[in-house]
């Protein structure tokens, strides 16, 4: 008894300092980034320590991204793993699903739109933002096309640019020094980011298409004024930059610019002002893509207190695939609405289907609500895999229609039911309908989906997961549509 005593009198008085190297780098992984510098602060020992790029930050990349991304692919050149983790941490608040803002994503080249919902995501060396849509399939399957990609370049210089094909082929052999495709299939762009929640994406006109290559293999990046500050030609010729017949110092043309730019402000109509706005024209037209604003989805996921939040999909009455986001709100309401471009009228901000107060109907049910659900059909695609239902002996009619009948009473699939309304009683108020014929139901069932419709209808949309632990389900490229 008195040895054990003794051995934990040892142990506790162990320091920091006595522990190994590896034991010591564990346990700084643990830490933030602000915890760590703090902690070099107190001695030089420990500073050298936390500046072990290959084996502290290397552990600390590995132990909030290893399982997401190949970590030693995104190390090539001046890259080092402290670069990294802060350009990774910046990075981490993309991964999700976002929706674009406003217009409609039409290219100036193509004058094609695009969906308007995008999904981020880790690649082996770089992050991938892609444009996800419901097929035209009449199936649940989802088409998925990358557009936006973002890397690090062999000097460490963050690379981000726009595929407008999408395809899916590419890798991260696009960030080495061989493209592979032609400079003008790719776009380099700007993201700004506007808060956690909002970004905009903008082609990046100080950088054109044949020096985007070169922008890549030497890491150069121009300033804002498009004048190269350290004095060199690595850009081309600094005549073209600086401007022809330029003469004395660096300090000289500085302030000489300077000078020119105020007095440009204060003379509007001079001739130098006249070309610069000329110049802005000319620079415009040259823009392939309009600049587009995303803001983020937070909840595209349900959770164990909001068991119907999120993205979900589902067969509309005509047999097409649709997106639709459930929210909540902080007095406990529910609102559904359809997520993507559709040009019915109210679609883009009417509910789908509401309810103020998400009260859940338990198991035994009424036999009013029985028969509500026992008399409908459910709306499936052409090839249902029926992974939830029982299949039932229904007409030729019927199988023309790609439609199932389902028995409550004979399958028992439903957990819970809530009563909703449709968004007649909140968009066109002044219709004559009958309010019986805007209340509907939400079937919740025993694997977490759930089912909705109306009165006015005998039919039920079964909603399906768009994405589970991490990737979209059911995904098929753009050619496949």
């Amino acid at each position: 008894m008195a040895n054990h005593k003794h051995s934990n009198d040892i142990v506790s008085s162990l320091s920091f300092t006595e522990f190994p190297e590896d034991v010591q780098i564990t346990i700084l992984s643990f830490l933030n980034p602000s915890d760590i510098a703090n902690f070099a602060c107190i001695s030089k020992r420990f500073a050298s320590l936390c500046q072990n790029d290959t084996k502290l930050w290397f552990t600390l990349c590995h132990r909030r991204w290893g399982p997401k991304t190949h970590i030693n692919k995104w190390i090539k050149g001046e890259i080092t793993y402290k670069l990294l983790y802060r350009t990774l941490h910046g990075w981490d608040n993309l991964i999700g699903f976002w929706r674009r803002s406003g217009g409609e994503g039409k290219t100036p080249a193509t004058a094609a739109i695009t969906p308007s919902l995008v999904f981020f995501e880790w690649g082996p060396s770089f992050l991938s933002g892609s444009r996800v849509s419901p097929s035209k399939t009449g199936t649940y399957e989802v088409i998925k096309s990358p557009f936006l990609w973002m890397s690090l370049s062999s000097e460490g210089r963050v690379v981000k640019f726009i595929d407008p094909s999408g395809r899916a082929d590419l890798n991260s052999d696009l960030f080495e020094f061989g493209f592979g495709v032609s400079e003008n299939e790719l776009i380099p762009v700007n993201v700004s980011f506007m808060g956690k929640t909002h970004f905009v994406v903008e082609e990046n006109l100080n950088i054109g298409c044949s020096k985007f290559k070169e922008n890549m293999r030497h890491g150069f990046r121009r300033s804002s004024s498009g004048v190269n500050m350290g004095g060199g030609d690595d850009i081309g010729a600094g005549e073209d930059v600086i401007g022809i017949g330029s003469s004395g110092s660096l300090p000289e043309r500085v302030v000489t610019e300077i000078y020119q730019r105020f007095a440009n402000r204060t003379s509007p109509g001079s001739d130098k002002s006249r070309r610069q706005r000329r110049k802005e024209k000319e620079r415009l037209a040259r823009r392939k893509l309009d600049p587009e604003h995303f803001v983020k989805i937070v909840n595209f996921s349900p959770t164990p207190s909001r068991p119907l939040q999120g993205l979900w999909k589902g067969i509309c009455d005509d047999l097409t695939l649709a997106f639709y986001l459930v929210t909540y709100d902080d007095i406990g309401g529910i609102s559904c609405r359809l997520l993507g471009d559709y040009p019915e009228r109210f679609s883009s901000y009417a509910p789908v289907f509401w309810t103020s107060k998400a009260v859940f109907l338990e198991s035994p049910f009424s036999l009013e609500e029985e028969s509500l659900y026992d008399n409908r059909i459910h709306l499936q695609p052409l090839q249902a895999d029926d992974e939830n239902h029982e299949q039932f002996p229904f007409s030729d009619d019927e199988v023309v229609n790609q439609i199932q009948q389902l028995h409550l009473s004979e399958n028992e699939v439903v957990h819970r039911i809530l009563h909703i309304s449709s968004s007649y009683d909140l968009v066109i108020s002044d219709l004559a309908i009958n309010p019986r014929c805007a209340e509907g139901r939400i079937w919740q069932y025993q694997n977490g989906t759930f089912g909705f419709g109306f009165i006015r209808d005998n039919f039920v949309i079964d909603m399906k997961h768009i994405i589970q632990d991490g990737y979209i389900l059911d995904t098929i490229n753009r050619s496949g549509e």
